[in-house]
Protein backbone atom coordinates (compact mmCIF):
# COMPACT_ATOMS: atom_id res chain seq x y z
CA UNK A 1 0.00 0.00 0.00
CA UNK A 2 1.13 3.30 -0.91
CA UNK A 3 2.58 5.50 2.30
CA UNK A 4 1.13 8.81 2.73
CA UNK A 5 2.70 11.41 3.57
CA UNK A 6 2.42 15.52 4.45
CA UNK A 7 0.91 17.25 1.00
CA UNK A 8 1.29 20.28 -1.02
CA UNK A 9 -1.42 21.72 -3.11
CA UNK A 10 -0.83 24.36 -6.24
CA UNK A 11 -2.73 27.12 -5.45
CA UNK A 12 -6.10 28.20 -7.36
CA UNK A 13 -6.44 31.80 -7.74
CA UNK A 14 -9.55 33.80 -8.16
CA UNK A 15 -10.31 37.16 -9.61
CA UNK A 16 -12.61 38.99 -7.17
CA UNK A 17 -13.69 42.77 -7.77
CA UNK A 18 -12.28 43.79 -4.62
CA UNK A 19 -9.39 41.62 -4.86
CA UNK A 20 -5.27 42.70 -5.33
CA UNK A 21 -2.01 41.98 -5.09
CA UNK A 22 -1.02 41.55 -1.34
CA UNK A 23 -0.74 37.41 -2.04
CA UNK A 24 1.79 38.17 -4.68
CA UNK A 25 3.41 41.16 -2.30
CA UNK A 26 3.75 39.47 1.12
CA UNK A 27 3.58 35.35 0.27
CA UNK A 28 5.63 35.46 -3.51
CA UNK A 29 2.80 33.76 -4.91
CA UNK A 30 3.05 34.06 -8.89
CA UNK A 31 -0.36 35.36 -9.51
CA UNK A 32 -1.55 36.21 -12.82
CA UNK A 33 -0.74 39.23 -14.36
CA UNK A 34 -3.35 42.83 -14.58
CA UNK A 35 -6.29 41.21 -12.52
CA UNK A 36 -7.64 41.96 -9.11
CA UNK A 37 -6.74 38.36 -6.97
CA UNK A 38 -8.96 38.08 -4.27
CA UNK A 39 -8.70 34.40 -2.84
CA UNK A 40 -5.98 31.77 -3.59
CA UNK A 41 -7.63 28.69 -3.06
CA UNK A 42 -4.66 26.94 -0.62
CA UNK A 43 -6.47 23.38 -0.24
CA UNK A 44 -9.98 22.75 -1.96
CA UNK A 45 -12.09 19.38 -2.60
CA UNK A 46 -14.61 20.84 -4.69
CA UNK A 47 -16.45 19.47 -7.80
CA UNK A 48 -15.15 22.10 -9.75
CA UNK A 49 -12.12 23.13 -8.31
CA UNK A 50 -9.55 19.99 -6.79
CA UNK A 51 -6.42 20.90 -5.45
CA UNK A 52 -3.32 19.59 -7.02
CA UNK A 53 -0.44 18.45 -5.31
CA UNK A 54 3.00 19.32 -5.68
CA UNK A 55 5.35 17.09 -4.23
CA UNK A 56 5.74 13.31 -3.70
CA UNK A 57 5.03 10.35 -5.71
CA UNK A 58 1.33 11.62 -5.39
CA UNK A 59 2.40 14.67 -7.42
CA UNK A 60 -0.15 15.68 -10.15
CA UNK A 61 -2.93 13.62 -8.34
CA UNK A 62 -5.70 15.81 -7.24
CA UNK A 63 -7.02 15.89 -3.38
CA UNK A 64 -10.21 14.56 -4.97
CA UNK A 65 -8.54 11.77 -5.99
CA UNK A 66 -6.62 11.09 -3.05
CA UNK A 67 -10.30 10.95 -0.62
CA UNK A 68 -11.38 8.76 -3.55
CA UNK A 69 -8.47 6.18 -3.55
CA UNK A 70 -6.94 6.93 0.24
CA UNK A 71 -9.77 8.02 2.32
CA UNK A 72 -9.46 6.32 5.53
CA UNK A 73 -6.10 6.98 5.50
CA UNK A 74 -6.05 10.47 4.84
CA UNK A 75 -9.91 11.17 7.64
CA UNK A 76 -8.64 8.38 10.30
CA UNK A 77 -11.25 9.50 13.47
CA UNK A 78 -12.50 12.44 11.31
CA UNK A 79 -15.67 12.84 9.36
CA UNK A 80 -15.54 13.10 5.46
CA UNK A 81 -17.97 15.84 3.95
CA UNK A 82 -19.69 12.88 1.55
CA UNK A 83 -16.91 11.46 0.81
CA UNK A 84 -15.00 14.70 0.23
CA UNK A 85 -12.13 16.69 2.47
CA UNK A 86 -14.34 18.75 4.71
CA UNK A 87 -12.44 21.55 5.18
CA UNK A 88 -11.94 24.05 2.51
CA UNK A 89 -8.32 26.34 3.13
CA UNK A 90 -8.22 29.75 1.29
CA UNK A 91 -5.94 33.21 1.48
CA UNK A 92 -7.96 36.23 0.82
CA UNK A 93 -7.00 39.83 -0.27
CA UNK A 94 -9.95 42.64 0.69
CA UNK A 95 -8.25 45.71 -0.78
CA UNK A 96 -11.74 47.19 -1.23
CA UNK A 97 -14.84 46.01 0.76
CA UNK A 98 -16.78 42.85 0.23
CA UNK A 99 -20.45 42.49 0.00
CA UNK A 100 -22.76 41.84 3.17
CA UNK A 101 -23.42 38.44 3.25
CA UNK A 102 -24.77 35.42 5.16
CA UNK A 103 -23.83 31.33 5.03
CA UNK A 104 -26.89 29.59 5.66
CA UNK A 105 -27.69 27.26 8.86
CA UNK A 106 -27.75 23.57 7.80
CA UNK A 107 -31.50 23.13 8.33
CA UNK A 108 -31.87 26.08 6.04
CA UNK A 109 -29.35 24.85 3.45
CA UNK A 110 -31.48 21.63 3.38
CA UNK A 111 -34.25 23.92 2.31
CA UNK A 112 -32.55 26.48 0.38
CA UNK A 113 -30.74 24.49 -1.75
CA UNK A 114 -27.52 25.80 -1.00
CA UNK A 115 -24.77 24.06 1.68
CA UNK A 116 -24.26 25.09 5.21
CA UNK A 117 -20.86 26.84 5.57
CA UNK A 118 -19.05 27.87 9.61
CA UNK A 119 -15.91 29.37 9.13
CA UNK A 120 -13.19 31.27 10.90
CA UNK A 121 -10.91 34.28 9.69
CA UNK A 122 -7.08 34.60 10.88
CA UNK A 123 -5.74 38.15 10.01
CA UNK A 124 -2.72 37.89 8.96
CA UNK A 125 -2.45 42.19 7.31
CA UNK A 126 -4.50 45.38 8.47
CA UNK A 127 -4.35 48.29 6.96
CA UNK A 128 -4.79 51.35 9.50
CA UNK A 129 -8.72 51.72 10.06
CA UNK A 130 -9.50 48.17 8.75
CA UNK A 131 -12.42 46.62 9.82
CA UNK A 132 -14.70 43.62 10.13
CA UNK A 133 -18.47 43.81 9.82
CA UNK A 134 -20.13 40.82 11.98
CA UNK A 135 -23.50 39.98 13.38
CA UNK A 136 -26.01 43.31 14.18
CA UNK A 137 -25.76 46.22 15.96
CA UNK A 138 -27.79 45.51 19.51
CA UNK A 139 -31.62 45.93 19.07
CA UNK A 140 -31.42 45.37 15.27
CA UNK A 141 -34.94 43.61 14.45
CA UNK A 142 -35.95 41.41 11.61
CA UNK A 143 -38.47 43.87 10.51
CA UNK A 144 -36.00 46.86 11.21
CA UNK A 145 -33.31 45.31 8.94
CA UNK A 146 -35.22 43.94 6.21
CA UNK A 147 -36.61 48.25 6.31
CA UNK A 148 -32.90 49.04 5.98
CA UNK A 149 -32.39 47.17 2.96
CA UNK A 150 -35.25 48.57 1.10
CA UNK A 151 -33.97 52.43 1.85
CA UNK A 152 -30.68 51.45 1.39
CA UNK A 153 -29.24 51.67 5.34
CA UNK A 154 -28.01 48.36 5.84
CA UNK A 155 -24.78 49.68 7.19
CA UNK A 156 -26.58 50.96 9.47
CA UNK A 157 -27.21 47.58 11.36
CA UNK A 158 -24.00 46.37 10.98
CA UNK A 159 -21.45 45.65 13.97
CA UNK A 160 -17.84 46.24 13.55
CA UNK A 161 -14.74 46.03 15.10
CA UNK A 162 -11.54 47.24 13.98
CA UNK A 163 -8.79 45.18 13.74
CA UNK A 164 -5.26 43.97 13.67
CA UNK A 165 -2.92 41.46 12.23
CA UNK A 166 -3.09 38.62 14.51
CA UNK A 167 -7.01 39.08 15.41
CA UNK A 168 -9.14 36.49 14.22
CA UNK A 169 -12.73 36.01 14.01
CA UNK A 170 -15.03 32.96 14.24
CA UNK A 171 -18.15 32.78 11.86
CA UNK A 172 -20.91 30.21 12.05
CA UNK A 173 -23.27 29.49 9.59
CA UNK A 174 -25.96 32.45 9.85
CA UNK A 175 -23.73 35.23 11.03
CA UNK A 176 -24.30 38.39 8.77
CA UNK A 177 -21.16 39.51 7.84
CA UNK A 178 -18.42 41.78 5.66
CA UNK A 179 -14.80 42.07 5.25
CA UNK A 180 -13.57 45.82 4.87
CA UNK A 181 -10.93 46.81 2.99
CA UNK A 182 -7.39 46.70 3.43
CA UNK A 183 -7.29 43.35 5.12
CA UNK A 184 -5.50 39.77 4.21
CA UNK A 185 -7.22 36.80 5.48
CA UNK A 186 -6.42 33.09 6.35
CA UNK A 187 -9.78 31.72 6.02
CA UNK A 188 -10.82 28.36 7.13
CA UNK A 189 -14.42 27.18 6.57
CA UNK A 190 -16.55 24.00 5.67
CA UNK A 191 -15.94 22.95 2.28
CA UNK A 192 -18.56 24.92 0.86
CA UNK A 193 -19.19 27.63 -1.25
CA UNK A 194 -22.95 29.11 -0.95
CA UNK A 195 -23.17 32.90 -0.13
CA UNK A 196 -25.94 34.63 -0.48
CA UNK A 197 -25.36 38.52 -0.68
CA UNK A 198 -27.35 40.92 0.83
CA UNK A 199 -25.92 44.34 0.46
CA UNK A 200 -23.26 45.25 -2.11
CA UNK A 201 -22.75 48.66 -1.46
CA UNK A 202 -24.01 49.51 -4.74
CA UNK A 203 -21.31 48.30 -6.64
CA UNK A 204 -20.78 47.31 -9.93
CA UNK A 205 -18.86 43.66 -10.54
CA UNK A 206 -16.49 43.24 -13.04
CA UNK A 207 -18.76 43.06 -16.13
CA UNK A 208 -19.86 46.55 -15.18
CA UNK A 209 -23.45 45.64 -13.63
CA UNK A 210 -24.28 45.24 -10.12
CA UNK A 211 -23.78 41.63 -9.14
CA UNK A 212 -26.87 39.84 -8.07
CA UNK A 213 -28.72 39.50 -4.50
CA UNK A 214 -30.24 37.08 -2.41
CA UNK A 215 -32.67 38.76 -0.49
CA UNK A 216 -35.05 36.10 -0.17
CA UNK A 217 -32.12 33.57 0.93
CA UNK A 218 -30.25 35.78 2.98
CA UNK A 219 -33.40 36.67 5.46
CA UNK A 220 -33.97 32.80 5.89
CA UNK A 221 -30.48 32.42 6.73
CA UNK A 222 -29.43 34.95 8.76
CA UNK A 223 -29.08 34.87 12.93
CA UNK A 224 -31.35 37.94 13.78
CA UNK A 225 -30.22 37.29 17.65
CA UNK A 226 -26.30 37.42 16.69
CA UNK A 227 -25.88 40.74 18.34
CA UNK A 228 -21.91 42.63 18.15
CA UNK A 229 -20.22 39.33 18.58
CA UNK A 230 -16.70 39.78 19.96
CA UNK A 231 -13.41 38.66 18.24
CA UNK A 232 -11.86 35.27 19.31
CA UNK A 233 -9.53 35.33 22.58
CA UNK A 234 -6.25 33.98 22.71
CA UNK A 235 -6.89 32.91 26.48
CA UNK A 236 -6.85 28.84 26.15
CA UNK A 237 -3.40 26.83 26.11
CA UNK A 238 -3.42 24.50 22.90
CA UNK A 239 -3.39 20.31 24.05
CA UNK A 240 -2.19 19.71 20.94
CA UNK A 241 1.16 21.88 20.42
CA UNK A 242 3.36 23.76 22.69
CA UNK A 243 3.38 27.94 23.25
CA UNK A 244 0.08 27.48 21.67
CA UNK A 245 -3.80 29.12 22.02
CA UNK A 246 -6.48 27.62 20.86
CA UNK A 247 -8.94 30.14 19.28
CA UNK A 248 -11.71 28.04 17.92
CA UNK A 249 -12.98 24.82 19.32
CA UNK A 250 -16.46 23.82 17.36
CA UNK A 251 -17.91 20.85 16.96
CA UNK A 252 -16.51 20.86 13.01
CA UNK A 253 -13.08 21.83 13.49
CA UNK A 254 -10.73 22.99 16.10
CA UNK A 255 -7.77 25.94 15.59
CA UNK A 256 -4.96 26.31 17.49
CA UNK A 257 -2.38 29.33 16.84
CA UNK A 258 1.50 28.90 17.53
CA UNK A 259 4.46 31.34 17.68
CA UNK A 260 7.82 29.56 18.08
CA UNK A 261 11.32 30.53 18.61
CA UNK A 262 14.04 29.43 16.03
CA UNK A 263 15.48 25.98 17.13
CA UNK A 264 12.44 25.05 18.67
CA UNK A 265 11.49 21.32 18.10
CA UNK A 266 8.66 19.54 18.69
CA UNK A 267 7.20 15.78 17.76
CA UNK A 268 3.51 15.81 17.43
CA UNK A 269 1.46 12.22 18.72
CA UNK A 270 -0.27 10.86 15.76
CA UNK A 271 -3.26 11.75 16.29
CA UNK A 272 -5.70 9.95 13.99
CA UNK A 273 -7.10 12.54 12.56
CA UNK A 274 -5.97 14.94 9.45
CA UNK A 275 -3.70 18.19 10.10
CA UNK A 276 -3.75 21.24 8.20
CA UNK A 277 -1.04 23.90 8.63
CA UNK A 278 -0.93 27.25 7.42
CA UNK A 279 2.57 29.65 8.10
CA UNK A 280 1.72 33.49 8.33
CA UNK A 281 5.78 33.95 9.55
CA UNK A 282 8.84 32.41 9.61
CA UNK A 283 9.85 28.50 8.28
CA UNK A 284 9.03 25.47 9.22
CA UNK A 285 9.83 21.78 8.46
CA UNK A 286 7.66 19.06 8.83
CA UNK A 287 9.15 15.52 8.60
CA UNK A 288 7.20 12.59 8.72
CA UNK A 289 7.04 9.55 7.07
CA UNK A 290 10.47 9.82 5.96
CA UNK A 291 9.24 13.22 3.79
CA UNK A 292 9.81 16.61 4.54
CA UNK A 293 8.52 19.65 3.74
CA UNK A 294 9.62 23.35 4.39
CA UNK A 295 7.19 25.75 4.66
CA UNK A 296 7.05 29.19 4.47
CA UNK A 297 5.19 32.28 4.83
CA UNK A 298 1.41 31.96 3.18
CA UNK A 299 2.17 28.09 2.40
CA UNK A 300 -0.09 24.92 3.68
CA UNK A 301 0.37 21.62 4.34
CA UNK A 302 -2.43 18.86 4.56
CA UNK A 303 -1.13 16.30 6.95
CA UNK A 304 -3.12 13.19 6.07
CA UNK A 305 -4.28 11.13 9.65
CA UNK A 306 -2.05 7.82 8.32
CA UNK A 307 1.13 10.06 9.22
CA UNK A 308 3.16 8.81 12.03
CA UNK A 309 5.28 10.72 14.51
CA UNK A 310 5.13 13.87 12.97
CA UNK A 311 8.36 16.22 13.56
CA UNK A 312 8.49 20.34 13.69
CA UNK A 313 11.45 22.32 13.59
CA UNK A 314 11.46 25.76 13.53
CA UNK A 315 13.55 27.14 11.08
CA UNK A 316 13.53 30.74 11.18
CA UNK A 317 11.85 32.79 13.74
CA UNK A 318 9.18 34.25 14.67
CA UNK A 319 7.41 30.97 13.35
CA UNK A 320 3.86 31.73 13.43
CA UNK A 321 1.39 29.66 12.07
CA UNK A 322 -1.70 27.88 12.56
CA UNK A 323 -3.11 24.51 12.61
CA UNK A 324 -6.41 23.11 12.17
CA UNK A 325 -8.23 20.05 12.83
CA UNK A 326 -11.72 18.21 11.27
CA UNK A 327 -13.94 16.72 13.45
Amino acid sequence: MDELYPLCFKPIFKERIWGGRSIERLYNKNLPADVPIGESWEISDRPEDASEIINGQFRGKTLTWMMQNHGPMMMGHSTSLNGRFPLLVKILDAQETLSVQVHPPAEKAAILGGEPKTEMWFITEASRGASLFVGLNNGVSKDHFIESINDGTVADCLFSHHVKAGDCMFLPSGRLHAIGAGNVIFEIQQNSDTTYRVFDWNRAGLDGKPRDLHIKESIESIDFEDFEPPLATFDIPSNLLPDAMRIVDHELFKVDHATWSEGFQFDLPRLDRPIVLGMHSGQLAIESNNHTVNLGPGEFVLIPAACRMIRMTVISEPAQFIVSIPQ
